[in-house]
């Protein structure tokens, strides 16, 4: 079948942000392999498993590709680091047209449940002790994933601050010389720890941290809701509801591209 049963499934404009980040195909030594796939086929297969939730044996034959193909591929570019540069080259866009708010950051997880074990995850204390994984999101003002990350499930919340803020400051761009730096952080009580709130201040980030005992999660008001629809944006991808993969490097990649599919839907829709 040809390209226009599935070219529904790819935003207008993101393979050409994408191809330049995919690297070439190499030759098997035993033959096959998927020279003669299209990397764009390949690339919106992939999309389509994450927006569907659908199994890898479940792809329609529209795709003329087989499952062990589209995984295959999905994991080469998952370790090559695709989706996580793809993200950031969306996020560089749209701070070139002004539309990243770095006035405040609201960092926040949610429980997902893993069906298949694996690593990184551990008894749910919010899901009667069965194995899973915590997905944590660090968006913008202006609801953006900026962040986006995965711990056991048994992991206390506080534990991701540093990996998370720190994975914020670091992002930039080598050859433009970006850096990116929240001027608040906002969280819920249960960051509330006295040495991650010296060390939020000494990034020269200022603390709005619900406190213990004193004020209730529930004041952040109009600045906690932000967290909100971003979770339910990515949760709206049907393979981030449930962790089927059993290494958690290919559930952050699943994360990683939507976080990117919805800042590039802001872009699109802002821009054009």
């Amino acid at each position: 079948m040809g390209r226009g049963t599935w070219s529904w499934i790819v935003l207008d404009g993101l393979w050409e942000v994408a191809e330049p980040l995919i690297p070439p195909s190499r030759v098997r030594p035993q033959g096959g392999g998927t020279r003669d796939t299209p990397d764009e086929t390949l690339f919106a297969a992939i999309i389509y498993v994450l927006v569907s939730g659908c199994a890898w044996r479940a792809l329609p034959p529209c795709f003329g590709i087989s499952k062990s193909t589209a995984h295959r591929r999905f994991l080469i570019w998952s370790r090559a680091g695709v989706w996580r540069r793809l993200h950031e080259e969306i996020l560089y866009r749209l701070d070139d047209a002004g539309l990243l708010d770095l006035s405040r950051v609201v960092l926040d997880s949610a429980h997902v449940r893993a069906k298949k074990g694996g690593e990184l995850t551990g008894p749910s204390p919010v899901d009667r002790g069965k194995p899973g994984s915590r997905m944590h999101i660090l968006p913008d003002a202006a609801e953006l994933p900026l962040v986006a990350g995965v711990s056991a499930g048994n992991t206390h919340d506080s534990e991701a601050l540093k990996p998370m803020v720190l994975g914020h400051q670091t992002r930039h761009d080598p050859h433009r010389g970006r850096h990116f730096k929240p001027r608040r952080l906002h969280a819920d009580k249960a960051y509330d720890v006295p040495h991650l709130r010296k060390w939020v201040r000494g990034k020269r980030i200022g603390v709005r941290i619900a406190r213990k005992g004193i004020e209730s999660s529930d004041r952040l008001g109009r600045r906690r809701w932000v967290i909100e629809r971003t979770m339910s944006w990515l949760t709206g991808y049907r393979r981030l509801n449930h962790r089927y993969e059993r290494h958690p490097r290919n559930y952050l990649a699943f994360l990683g591209l939507a976080a990117a599919l919805c800042c590039y839907k802001r872009l699109l829709r802002l821009t054009t």
